[in-house]
Order: C-alpha cells, then structure tokens, then sequence
C-alpha cells in the first residue's frame, strides 16, 4: 500500500467498540481534512455520488418532521430528531453501521489506545434486548461472571426494551466505583440473574504469555490495540528466552478476542508468514473501499517513517517456523477472524476450537464536521484464498468444543454470532468455490502421553488441565513433532 494511501485511512481498527464495546469490526478512519457535506434542501438534485435525490420521499421525511414537531405530546429538539433520523437511518442498514455523536467519537478513539470507561465487555442488540457478545478479561463483567449469551434486560430500574443501543451503554458508563445493577437473563438458569458491578477505567492487558510445559508456549491477544504487535513479539522473545531452547510448539490464543486495529491484526499475522505475504483484502463498490494488505512493515506500522524500530524485529526469527496453533471460539471475531483465516490459508498455523464469529465487513468512519461522524458499512474483507467470513466465520482444522473438562458443552450453543443480529450482511462467497475448498473439520485428537508424564504433570498449569481447547490445541502441537520425528 502506498504511503500516501496510509495517511488517507488514517486509524484503522477492526472489532473496535463503543461504550462498554458495541461489536463493530473493520473502521477506516477518514482523512480528517475530509469537509462535511454541504447542507441540501429537497429541491437538491445530486449527491457526491452523482445519485439524484429522492425529492418525494425527502418531502414525506419534511411532513413527519412537521408533524413532531407540532403533535408529539412533548415539545422536542430539532437537534435530537435530526440525531435520531440519522442514526435510525444507518442502524436499519446493517448492525454496524451508526451515528457517532462527539462523546461517541471521543470514546472510539480512547478504546483503541486499549483504556476506557465501563464494564468490560462485548455487547449487540437483540430484539431489543442488549446481548454480550464477550467479556474482556480481568473487567469488572468478567469477574462478575457474566457469559457470552447473556441478555441484559434491565439496568438500575430501568428496563432495556425500548433503549436504542447507545442509550444502554451511556447507562452503563460512568465514574469509577460506582455501581450499577444488572438484570440478566441466562437460557442455563430458571430465574434471572441480578448482579452488582462497580464501574472501572479498563486497561486492557491485550498480550499475555506463559509456558504451558517445557517446550511449548502461550500466547494469549484478548483485542488487537496499537501495541500488540510489538507486544505479542516481545511475548513470543520471553518465551524463547525461558525454555533456553527452541520451542516445539506455540499456542496464539484469540478466544473471546472481538478485535480491533487492523494494522495490528496484519502485524501479528507478519510475525508467522514470509515477508509481502498477503494477509487481507477489502473489496467495496467504491475504489477507495479496494485494498490488499500484506505482510510488509507499510501495512503494520504506519510510524516506520518515524525512525521507530520495526515490531517484527524484537521477536526471535524462529517464530517465523515454529509449529503454531490457533486457539478459535464463537467470540473470535473481526481482526482475530483475519489472523486466523490468513495463517489457515497460508498452512502456517492449525486452528482448533469451534466457529468463530464471523464479522467479515469493512465500516469507515466519515467525519459530518468537528464533532460528530458516521460509522458507513463500505466493503466486506476477505481471506488471503478469496474467503469471505460474513454471517459464516472461520471454521477450525480441528474441531474442539468450548467447554471445560468436567463442564457441560452448552456455552458455545448460547454465543450470539454476526448471522444471529439483525440485517446482517449476507456472505458473498457461500457458493464459491473458495467457500467449498476451505479447510475441512477434523476429528479431535486424543491426547498425546509425553515422554515424561510425572514431569509434565508438575509443570503444565493448572488451568490448561481444565481448558479442554487448549489441551486439545497442545495435543495437537504434540502429534506434529511426533510426525516431524519419523
């Protein structure tokens, strides 16, 4: 991608978020410099585009606006019934597209710098009714216990139904330490749930690692923010450092990652594929919406102009050969979905775990002034082979359900994905052939005995010997140094 192409898009984030995280996946910031459109009346007969507007059904919006204005019970803002045409206008396109209010804005931008105000987790609308997609770890919502499925049908005393997404989460917002009670439906339970939180700055630590046993390492992205390339580089040396040797194997877990930053997203890919690989591409109806973004530092650093040193430098060029495992769920979406679809159709990486997501289009954000912005749907991203993840997801090489060892296996069977909201985009390449050559599911591999089981039991974590994903994502590193040996 040329340079001067990078400045015009500015930010771009994939699975970013509003308030407590809306689920948005791709944004393409638009060049700031970019001037709002001129203000028209209904004798207008062109757009930007070159479209004529429709003056009879521009009259019939004057009319109804009219008549707010003159019969509603209460008297009414011009500047909120403007707002909420805007907004109902974009929300009734697609479960992504929306109105970025001044706060809205401000705190998109706070969000990718990987800290803001809130619970802590993932959230959509249904039917009304706010639904979690995801919990971010170590947040106020995932130490409370809440779970992916979850509908929040009441906060304080007030219900949700009949608040716009963005109205429930300002309700949930606010300073730090003060409560906030939540009324939870769970399909598992007979009774809802209500659950006390105190609010909190989140600090997201997007990057931790581990040695899962001598030989084989951890890494876990919970979102893809500005650092997380140098980060999961930085995680990945550690790693290398503490096992005094080459690694058999490498675990990059995104489980319950719902995004973020693009350029992050094509870094961590950068990290495992050869150099000019290509990781991801847009395609839209306009010309600025087409881009292919490889595994080149332009694509993942737009500071390298700066002089700053190249994030793929600080991690060991083992990592770049090392067996690799993907570690997927249904709360993998946006940015996590692109890594994962890009190492699957390079060969680099076996992803293991159940459907992701499956949130496969691109939103831009365009500036109407200094102080407020749409969030416009423009393209649909794909796969390195052509795969489009809309309303569909990544499927794994091998399949492990989401559940614990001694767990039951209905978690994964409540997660809402990108096909369950509503309006949904439909999924261009379902009868494709590329849809039909994707890599097909296997059966789980049994677990593997180590050379020195008393050993290994002393040093595995506690933790992987209760997460049956990630036994399983071990196992399958295992069996792969065993056919590497014969």
């Amino acid at each position: 991608m040329p340079k001067q192409t990078m400045k015009k898009l500015g930010l771009v984030t994939v699975g970013a978020s509003i308030g407590v995280m809306i689920s948005v996946s791709l944004h393409l910031y638009a060049d700031k410099n970019t001037p709002a459109p001129a203000a028209s009346g209904a004798t207008a007969t062109a757009t930007a585009a070159g479209n004529t507007l429709p003056v009879n059904e521009l009259n019939e919006f004057v009319q109804v606006f009219g008549r707010i204005k003159q019969d509603y019970v209460e008297p009414v803002e011009d500047k909120k019934l403007i707002k909420e045409a805007i907004n109902g206008m974009l929300t009734g396109l697609d479960p992504h597209s929306s109105y970025l209010d001044e706060e809205a804005f401000k705190e998109l931008n706070e969000e990718t710098k990987g800290e803001f105000g809130g619970l802590g987790m993932e959230v959509g609308m249904e039917d009304g009714i706010v639904k979690v997609t995801a919990p971010i770890d170590d947040t106020p919502a995932y130490r409370a216990g809440i779970k992916s499925g979850d509908y929040i049908v009441k906060l304080d005393d007030t219900p949700v139904k009949g608040m716009t997404l963005e109205d429930a989460v300002k309700k949930m917002r606010g300073k730090p330490d003060t409560p906030i009670t939540l009324t939870i439906f769970r399909k598992t339970e007979s009774k809802p749930i209500v659950v006390t939180l105190k609010r909190a700055i989140i600090k997201v630590a997007s990057v931790k690692s581990r040695m899962l046993e001598p030989g084989y390492g951890y890494v876990r992205l919970t979102q893809f923010k500005e650092r997380s390339t140098e980060d999961v580089a930085k995680a990945i040396d550690t790693l290398y450092k503490q096992n005094k040797a080459p690694l058999k194997g490498l675990v990059l877990d995104l489980r319950n990652d719902p995004g973020g930053l693009l350029t992050s997203a094509v870094g961590v890919s950068s990290l495992f594929l050869p150099e000019k690989s290509l990781v991801v591409y847009t395609d839209g109806r306009s010309e600025d919406s087409k881009s292919k973004f490889y595994a080149s530092r332009e694509y993942y650093d737009p500071r390298a102009t700066l002089g700053s040193t190249d994030p793929l430098k600080l991690a060991p060029k083992e990592s770049k050969t090392v067996p690799l495992v993907v570690l997927v769920n249904g709360g993998t979406a946006s940015a996590s979905e692109i890594v994962s679809g890009a190492l699957q159709d390079h060969k680099r990486a076996i992803v293991v775990g159940t459907q992701t997501f499956g949130k496969g289009s691109v939103q831009t954000v365009l500036p109407l002034g200094p102080q407020s912005a749409i969030k416009l749907t423009t393209a649909r991203y794909f796969t390195p082979n052509g795969r489009s993840i809309q309303a569909q997801g990544i499927k794994p090489d091998v399949e492990a359900q989401e559940a614990t060892i001694k767990a039951d296996d209905t978690q994964d069977s409540l997660r809402i994905r990108e096909a369950d909201l509503e309006h949904h985009l439909d999924n261009p390449t379902t009868n494709s052939p590329a849809t039909k050559t994707a890599p097909a599911k296997q059966p789980l591999i049994p677990p593997v005995q180590t050379d020195k089981p008393d050993d290994a039991s002393k040093t595995a974590d506690a933790a992987t010997k209760d997460d049956f994903q990630l036994t399983q994502a071990l196992n399958v590193l295992k069996v792969q140094q065993i056919l590497l040996k014969q």
